[in-house]
């Protein structure tokens, strides 16, 4: 690494303003702070909006870019003043946006595709201030859990990765993301995974798209400490939900949204005869199949690359027709098709104006309306379709039309969930926090340990040799040990902040941070020199 780029790095560190991030949360009555007891439904109406400011680097004038070059990137952290980030405990943090808060035109920028999941990861650890990052990105949402060593820097640099990514800028992503540090990003994590911030509510394909998060992450080297047992706690919280709430009984996914929006739009009497064509035979192709065969149409034609696919699907639904179709037959089948299911993962439109205009017109039984109804993201049908006279065009954004008629039930099992949630988060927040103490805990263990070998070492050479028998010796270092166990005991309970006991996190930390005075252990200082060297030589690598 060039003396300059460490120089930048280290100047970055130690002068972004803290300060330069500025969040504000939407409520019914204006903006204000969160509460965490607040109903899911008003939380919903004030989460997303962000307001920003670009922080100002003031940056290091007057230093020689010999002199730079001379003295090491740690050493110039400390000599910048490590103080500002001594105040700041790393951040768990979410940024990102959803069907609540973004538009399908927006999303579909920003979606990441599962096969780029772990360089995506790779990249955003590589920022100077992420730690550990996850991406959970579904047709609904785009989200960046990271954990930040300071949480203005960190949620900065994502962001600017997230414009440079998706080629919209910072200023227009401002108006759409969201943003929730710690307990708050712990809560909306557990929301989804059990289905709570769902278009649907109480869907459950997002609890195995949340399980597929980890899933890849451990093929490509795992998520680090704290993202990974969030996530796993995570699923744990969805489960419990679905298990104990009954949240997705009778609850409808967004592929069965699709499948009502589409019966919706076609005349009554001849809704069920409509000649149905789903593109894609992926999981959620499967589900627009399986509700269409519970509504009672009796088949369905699919396209899609392979057969196999489709082979297995029909194995297991068998009260309804499966007509495969290869994807060189895609146009042929649309022109005999009064609906258009379109579902894969395609990142370029598959229908396009040009196409629908020379499809051959449907039936006045129908309304003269062929439909197009895209739950893909990105969308599988451009929005220019919709130009088409004798075209209707749907996409995932559209589905809030069904949804809203059945989700008063689910409202008052998503309140029931959220008692498990908050007793979920405690249990995460208290293990998180049990992680605070555990370097002073070692370090003052390790100072004791140091005294007691040197004592030792001094008894020893005064007792001779010729009286220091195995047994004697034995006896000796078992009493410096048993001195120093009990000694230690009192001060280490004080330090143990697990939930198990009374004890606050408050009056742990304020215990811990007497050991370090007392002790001189410098744990805090200590173990943030240690992550700034490792990010510096990460860079440098």
């Amino acid at each position: 690494m060039a003396a300059s780029s460490t120089t930048a790095f280290t100047a970055s560190l130690a002068c972004a303003r803290p300060d330069s991030l500025i969040f504000l949360r939407r409520s019914a009555g204006g903006f204000g702070i969160r509460s965490i007891a607040m109903p899911l439904r008003s939380r919903r109406l004030w989460r997303g909006r962000i307001r920003s400011e670009a922080a100002t680097d003031i940056g290091v004038k007057g230093a020689s870019n010999s002199r730079a070059s001379s003295i090491s990137a740690l050493e110039q952290f400390k000599a910048l003043g490590s103080d500002r980030y001594m105040k700041e405990r790393s951040s768990i943090a979410v940024i990102g946006l959803s069907v609540h808060t973004a538009p399908v035109e927006m999303r579909e920028k920003l979606a990441v595709p599962e096969a780029l999941w772990s360089r995506t990861i790779g990249e955003l650890c590589n920022l100077n201030h992420i730690e550990e990052a996850a991406v959970l990105s579904t047709c609904n949402r785009m989200e960046i859990y990271v954990v930040a060593l300071s949480w203005h820097r960190g949620l900065r640099e994502v962001m600017e990765w997230m414009s440079k990514t998706s080629g919209i800028p910072v200023s227009e992503l401002r108006d759409h993301l969201f943003m929730l540090r710690d307990s708050d990003a712990t809560r909306h994590l557990f929301e989804v995974a059990a289905g709570l911030d769902s278009l649907v509510l109480g869907e459950g394909q997002i609890l195995a798209q949340v399980k597929q998060v980890v899933k890849v992450a451990q093929s490509s080297g795992g998520l680090g400490k704290n993202i990974d047992r969030l996530f796993k706690d995570a699923i744990s919280t969805g489960k419990k939900v679905r298990t104990e709430t009954n949240i997705s009984s009778g609850a409808v996914s967004v592929s069965s949204a699709a499948v009502e929006l589409a019966l919706m739009k076609l005349p009554a009497s001849h809704a069920l005869s409509a000649r149905m064509l789903l593109i894609g035979a992926g999981k959620m192709g499967k589900l627009v199949i399986k509700h269409l065969a519970a509504k009672g149409c009796k088949r369905v034609v699919v396209v899609n690359p392979s057969i196999a696919k489709v082979d297995a699907i029909r194995e297991e639904l068998e009260d309804i027709e499966i007509i495969y179709k290869p994807l060189t037959e895609m146009f042929s089948s649309a022109a005999e098709a009064d609906v258009v299911f379109t579902s894969t993962a395609s990142e370029t439109p598959l229908f396009l104006k040009e196409h629908v205009e020379n499809l051959p017109p449907v039936s006045e039984n129908f309304g003269g309306f062929r439909l197009f109804v895209d739950i893909s993201v990105p969308r599988n049908v451009g929005s220019c379709v919709s130009e088409v006279k004798t075209a209707r065009l749907y996409n995932v954004d559209d589905l809030k039309e069904v949804v809203e008629a059945n989700k008063e039930d689910r409202l008052r099992k998503a309140m029931e969930a959220q008692a498990i949630i908050t007793k979920e988060l405690k249990s995460f927040e208290a293990w998180r926090d049990s992680l605070e103490t555990v370097p002073t805990i070692k370090k003052l263990r390790s100072y004791a340990e140091r005294i007691k070998s040197a004592e030792l070492e001094k008894c020893i050479q005064k007792m001779g040799d010729d009286v220091l028998t195995k047994k004697v010796r034995r006896a000796v270092e078992d009493l410096a040990s048993g001195i120093v166990n009990k000694l230690l005991h009192g001060p280490l309970q004080h330090l143990r902040c697990d939930g198990s006991d009374s004890r606050t996190l408050d009056e742990t930390l304020e215990n811990m941070h007497a050991l370090n005075r007392m002790f001189s252990l410098d744990t805090e200082k200590a173990i943030l020199e240690q992550k700034i060297k490792a990010k510096v030589e990460k860079v440098q690598s």
